[in-house]
């Protein structure tokens, strides 16, 4: 048995938004660009990282505590594109209205789940839907793709999700989820 486990925390996305994000990625089609599988799709708020088995009771206590803290709320989908950085991007986002519920929330798993909460953390609502591969040079002129009717996310729940590295893609499994409020 492993005495260690990958884990974060996300919210899990309803497929229909899973299909139109997946949709909008068609548009990136380039060698250096690797989607991420469906399955794989959520709403990060908080990546822990590898921890002890032991602690795993303790993570997931701490997690239910936060998620009653909060109520749900939705998001503003606002355009998929290159990001963090645009100069230069690892990844494909969607990326979503920046909301005061999710940074509060986000913020609330940082100060409760992290060994050293940063001192300042700006939490951006986005769902990672490719990275560029490390050994092939990143496309120029990508573009940034805004949706043709509105696209909402509401987050009613959070969830505690298993990392498990493999090839070509991690493999992540939902391990508990928490209703918020």
């Amino acid at each position: 048995m492993k005495d260690s486990i990958r884990l974060f925390v996300a919210a899990v996305l309803p497929e229909a938004l899973k299909q139109e994000l997946q949709e909008q990625l068609q548009v990136y089609d380039h060698p250096s660009i690797r989607p991420v599988p469906s399955q794989n799709l959520h709403l990060t708020l908080f990546f822990l990282g590898n921890v002890p088995v032991q602690q795993l009771l303790t993570i997931q206590q701490a997690i239910r505590e936060v998620a009653q803290r909060h109520q749900p709320f939705t998001l503003d989908f606002e355009c998929t594109e290159p990001g963090p950085k645009p100069r230069h991007p690892r990844l494909i986002w969607a990326r979503f209205a920046a909301h005061p519920a999710f940074e509060a929330l986000s913020h609330d798993l940082t100060q409760a789940l992290a060994d050293e909460p940063p001192k300042k953390q700006k939490a951006i609502p986005h769902v990672t839907l490719a990275r560029f591969r490390k050994d092939k040079p990143v496309p120029e002129n990508l573009f940034t793709i805004t949706a043709k009717e509105p696209l909402q996310l509401h987050v009613s729940d959070i969830a505690l999700w298993q990392s498990e590295l493999a090839s070509p893609h991690p493999v992540y499994s939902v391990l508990e989820t928490y209703p918020l409020g």
